[in-house]
């Protein structure tokens, strides 16, 4: 009897990729995403009057530090786990170490539920797609006729928007899912018992398949006539 997870298992993604070349490509994606937070942070670090952001008094009444070196040290430890993260996951997509990827598949799991937490919260509160666009800078582009538009329709398109994201991301999370169990499940079926004598070597199959295995029928007994 086949479990639900095995209907959707699959060796391939987006169609032609192998789910280790899409977890490969996934990982190193990520790590280069992070990599440019990474350098961008770090240079926030070096050199902060030039990176560090204001929001000037005409705006909100007050000059307000947007982010200061506190910030910029979560960030910066933050894109390093991250980099870390995406690392041993391509290295255990590429080694077939199963284990390795169980930290991106976490990741993945969190940051789906931080967008479906996002996503309910417009619903149950519709009147944050206000507010938020009232906090934009007045330079912001159309955002008075992005203001103007009915609150339904901008609930409806930011809805929309969020569940394209989450279909994206849910079809991610099953690669690298299908990653995992391809990698864990050709690990366990490539384990050999080696048995040695003096003259010469058994190979024998897993305890399981071993087991597995009906005993043979005994010979008849002979009969004398």
């Amino acid at each position: 009897m086949f479990s639900p997870w095995d209907r959707w298992y699959s060796t391939s993604c987006c169609l032609c990729c192998h789910v280790r070349t899409g977890t490969i490509i996934l990982g190193i994606w990520y790590m280069l995403i992070n990599a440019v937070v990474l350098l961008i942070l770090l240079s926030a670090l070096n050199d902060p009057v030039q990176y560090r952001y204001h929001l000037t008094s005409s705006e909100l009444g007050t000059d307000i530090d947007v982010m200061d070196d506190a910030n910029i040290c979560i960030a910066t430890a933050i894109s390093l786990l991250m980099i870390l993260i995406c690392g041993m996951a391509t290295y255990g997509a590429y080694k077939q170490h199963a284990a390795w990827i169980i930290p991106f598949f976490c990741y993945q799991i969190f940051d789906f539920a931080l967008n479906t937490l996002v996503a309910i919260s417009v619903v149950v509160y519709p009147n944050t797609v206000q507010d938020y666009l009232q906090q934009l800078p007045g330079t912001f582009p159309y955002k008075e006729d992005i203001m103007s538009t009915n609150n339904m329709c901008l609930v409806f398109a930011v809805l929309l928007f969020i569940g394209c994201i989450l279909t994206f991301k849910a079809y991610l999370i099953g690669c690298v899912w299908n990653c995992y169990r391809y990698v864990s499940g050709r690990g366990s079926t490539e384990v050999l018992v080696y048995v040695t004598t003096n003259d010469t070597t058994v190979l024998l199959p897993p305890y399981e398949e071993a087991i597995a295995i009906p005993p043979k029928e005994p010979p008849p007994q002979y009969m004398e006539a």
